[in-house]
C-alpha cells in the first residue's frame, strides 16, 4: 500500500542517512588522514546509489499525478494574500501580485524535493547530533521484538561502522587557538599569554597536567582528544581555576574598593580637621587680642600713675629713705655685733657673721641697683620728653607746608609697620607639611604678601632640611666621638653630668670654678678619705683616722649658694657618729667632694642623698 505520501518519506530519509553517512564516517575518516593521525580505514556502505534510484520497493502508483498536483489554486493564494492580518499574509508569499508568475506551479514533489535540499545544505553548515530509532516489528505492537528486522535495520544505517569508527576514533577535537584559549589558565607558563605558536602552548599544558599519552594526540591544526572523562577533567579543573579567578578578583576588587574609602575618609578628615583648627585659632586670636587690649590698657594706667607717683615723691623720699636705712642698718648691725661677741664661744659664729655680712651687702647692692635703675629711668623718660618736644619744634615750621604728604607717609609708614608686627604673631608654625598662611589685610600690599609666604616657606624648608642634616652629622660624630672613650673617661663624664645636675644654677661655685678664699677661722685641717661603706677623717700629719661614719648614718649635706668653699655633713640622730654633732667643712673642691659623696652613697644604700642649696642658715 505504498503511495505517494511513503515516496516522499523514503527518500527524505534516504538523503538524511546520506548526510549521516558523510558527516559521520567518511568526514570524520577523511579528518583523520587530514591531519596526520594514525587510522585504519573502516569500510562501510554508501547509500548515494539508493539516493539516485530510490529504494527498491514496489509503490501503488495509483492517484500519484493527482496528489503530486499543488491544490491551491493562484487566485486563492491572491485572495489570502490581500487579506489585513499580517500573519495570513505571510502564509500565502505567492499570492504578492509583485510576484505573480504565469508559469504552471510546482508539484507537491518538486516542493518537497526543493525542502530536502535547503535542509541538506542547512545541516551541511551545522555541527548535527543524531537520535536512532530502530523499528521492533512490522504490526507496531508492543512487547514484539523481530530480531532479522533489527539486525538488517542496524546494518542498513550503518551503526557497526559507526560504532567501530567512534571506538578507534577520539571523542573530541578541537582547533588549537580555542583549545589554548579556553585552558590556558590551568598552566602558570600559559597564563595569562601565551607568546609561542598555539600547538607548543597546548603541549606545554597537558604536559602540566600529567595527562596520559595515550589519551590525545596532535593534528596538523587540531588537538584530538581519545576519552571523554579526559575532556570533563579538563573542564572541571577550567570551572575550579575560574572559580579561584574569581575570588582572587573579588579579592583584589574588594581591597581597591576599601583603600578608595579609606583614602576618601582620610581626606575628608584632613579637609574638616583644617576648617576646625582654623576657626580654633581664630576664635583664639579673637579672645587673645580682647584679653591683650584689655591687659595694655591696665598695664599703661598703672605705669603712668606709678611714673607719677615716684616723680612726685622721689626728691623728698630719696633723702629721708637713705638717712632712715642708715640708721637702721647702723643699728642692726650693732645688735648684731653684740649678739655675735656674746656668742664668740660658740664655733659657728663666724660662720653667722659672714653669713649676714654677705646679706647686708647683697641688700646694699641691690639697693644700690634699684636707685640707679630709678635715676636712669627718670632720666630716660625726661630726655624722652625732651626730645619729643624738640622734634615737635624743630618740625613745626615745616608740617603746615607738607601736611598732607607727611600724614600720608606718616600713615602708610604706620600701616606697614602694624603689617609686619601682626604677621610676626600669625606666622605658622615650622612644620613643613603645614601650609597655612595668614590672610592679605590690605589689598595694596598683596605682591608683598605672596613674596613674603614664598620666602617662608622656603625658609622654613631649608631650615628643616637642615635640622634634618645636622642630626645626622651629630648622631654619627657624636656616637663615633663616643667610641673612643675608655671606662675611665665614661667615669669621669658620669660625675660631670651628675654634678651639673646637682649644682648648676644653683651653687655659684659651680660655673666658675673658682672656689675663692678660705675664712680665716680656727680649724683643724683633715684628710677626707671616701671609701665603699665609710666616710673616713685622718690627720693630716700623722694618718691616724681620727673620725670613722658609715655612708648610711648621713642624712644631709648642706651648703650656700654663694662662691665659697663652706658645706655641712648632717648625720642621723641617735647614731653613734652623731655623738659630736655634725661636721663642717672648708675645701677648695667642694663640687667634687660632694659629687662623689652622693654618687657613692647612691650606690650603697640605693637612695639618694639630700644636697641642699640655702643662703638661709640653720643650725641642728
Amino acid at each position: 500500500d505504498n503511495s505517494f505520501e511513503q515516496f516522499i518519506i523514503n527518500y527524505c530519509n534516504e538523503k538524511l542517512q546520506q548526510i549521516f553517512i558523510e558527516l559521520t564516517l567518511k568526514e570524520e575518516q577523511e579528518e583523520y588522514i587530514r591531519e596526520d593521525i594514525e587510522w585504519t580505514h573502516i569500510e562501510y556502505f554508501n547509500n548515494a546509489i539508493i539516493c539516485d534510484l530510490i529504494e527498491n520497493v514496489l509503490y501503488q502508483v495509483e492517484g500519484f499525478v493527482d496528489k503530486n498536483n499543488d491544490l491551491l489554486y493562484r487566485d486563492l493564494s491572491q485572495a489570502m494574500w490581500k487579506a489585513g492580518h499580517a500573519l495570513i499574509k505571510s502564509l500565502f508569499p505567492e499570492g504578492n501580485p509583485a510576484k505573480i508568475n504565469l508559469k504552471r506551479p510546482p508539484t507537491a514533489g518538486s516542493q518537497f524535493k526543493a525542502s530536502v535540499a535547503t535542509l541538506m545544505k542547512n545541516l551541511q553548515t551545522k555541527n548535527p547530533n543524531y537520535i536512532r530509532c530502530i523499528k521492533p516489528n512490522d504490526k507496531k505492537a508492543a512487547h514484539i521484538f523481530n530480531e532479522g528486522l533489527v539486525c538488517h535495520q542496524v546494518r542498513y544505517l550503518g551503526l557497526l561502522e559507526n560504532v567501530r569508527v567512534r571506538r578507534a576514533g577520539y571523542a573530541f577535537r578541537q582547533a588549537y587557538e580555542p583549545c589554548l584559549e579556553r585552558y590556558k589558565m590551568l598552566c602558570k607558563q600559559t597564563w595569562p599569554h601565551w607568546k609561542g605558536p598555539a600547538r607548543a602552548g597546548v603541549e606545554v599544558l597537558f604536559n602540566e597536567l600529567e595527562i596520559p599519552v595515550e589519551e590525545y594526540s596532535f593534528g596538523r591544526s587540531k588537538i584530538f582528544i581519545r576519552n571523554p572523562r579526559t575532556l570533563f577533567k579538563l573542564e572541571d579543573l577550567r570551572k575550579q581555576r575560574l572559580e579561584d579567578l574569581a575570588t582572587l578578583i573579588q579579592k583584589i576588587y574588594r581591597g581597591w574598593k576599601c583603600r578608595t574609602h579609606f583614602l576618601l575618609m582620610r581626606k575628608s578628615q584632613i579637609v574638616i580637621a583644617a576648617w576646625y583648627r582654623r576657626y580654633a585659632q581664630q576664635k583664639r586670636y579673637q579672645q587673645i587680642k580682647s584679653s591683650t587690649l584689655v591687659i595694655q590698657s591696665y598695664i599703661r594706667g598703672w605705669k603712668a600713675r606709678k611714673i607719677l607717683r615716684e616723680l612726685k615723691h622721689q626728691k623728698r623720699c630719696e633723702e629721708a629713705a637713705t638717712t632712715i636705712a642708715a640708721y637702721w642698718h647702723g643699728t642692726q648691725a650693732r645688735r648684731e655685733l653684740s649678739r655675735l661677741k656674746a656668742e664668740a664661744r660658740n664655733k659657728h659664729a663666724i660662720a653667722v657673721i659672714w653669713a649676714y655680712w654677705l646679706g647686708s651687702k647683697a641688700r646694699r647692692e641691690l639697693k644700690r641697683l634699684k636707685e640707679e635703675a630709678r635715676r636712669k629711668h627718670a632720666v630716660a623718660v625726661i630726655w624722652a620728653y625732651w626730645l619729643g618736644l624738640k622734634v615737635r619744634r624743630e618740625y613745626r615750621k615745616f608740617f603746615r607746608a607738607n601736611a598732607g604728604k607727611k600724614i600720608y607717609e606718616f600713615t602708610l609708614q604706620r600701616i606697614v609697620q602694624k603689617y609686619f608686627l601682626e604677621m610676626k604673631n600669625k606666622v605658622p608654625s615650622l612644620s613643613p607639611i603645614d601650609k597655612n598662611w595668614p590672610s592679605r589685610p590690605y589689598l595694596f600690599l598683596d605682591s608683598t604678601h605672596k613674596e613674603l609666604k614664598r620666602i617662608f616657606h622656603l625658609w622654613r624648608l631649608k631650615k628643616y632640611l637642615l635640622e634634618v642634616e645636622v642630626i645626622k652629622f651629630e648622631h654619627l660624630h657624636c656616637k663615633k666621638y663616643r667610641d673612643q672613650f675608655t671606662d675611665q673617661q665614661k667615669l669621669i663624664y658620669e660625675e660631670k653630668l651628675e654634678a651639673s645636675e646637682l649644682f648648676k644654677d644653683k651653687k655659684a661655685l659651680y660655673p666658675s670654678r673658682y672656689y675663692g678664699f678660705a675664712l680665716p677661722i680656727t680649724s683643724t685641717s683633715r684628710i677626707f678619705l671616701l671609701t665603699n661603706n665609710n666616710l673616713l677623717l685622718a690627720d693630716q700629719k700623722s694618718g691616724q683616722i681620727k673620725s670613722e661614719v658609715p655612708l648610711v648614718d648621713v642624712t644631709k649635706v648642706s651648703m650656700s649658694s654663694q662662691n665659697d668653699g663652706f658645706f655641712a655633713v648632717h648625720l642621723k640622730e641617735g647614731s653613734e657618729a652623731a655623738s659630736k654633732g655634725d661636721f663642717l667643712f672648708s675645701s677648695d673642691h667642694l663640687i667634687e667632694m660632694a659629687t662623689k659623696l652622693y654618687r657613692t652613697t647612691l650606690s650603697q644604700t640605693r637612695q639618694k642623698l639630700n644636697i641642699e642649696i640655702s643662703d638661709e642658715y640653720a643650725h641642728e
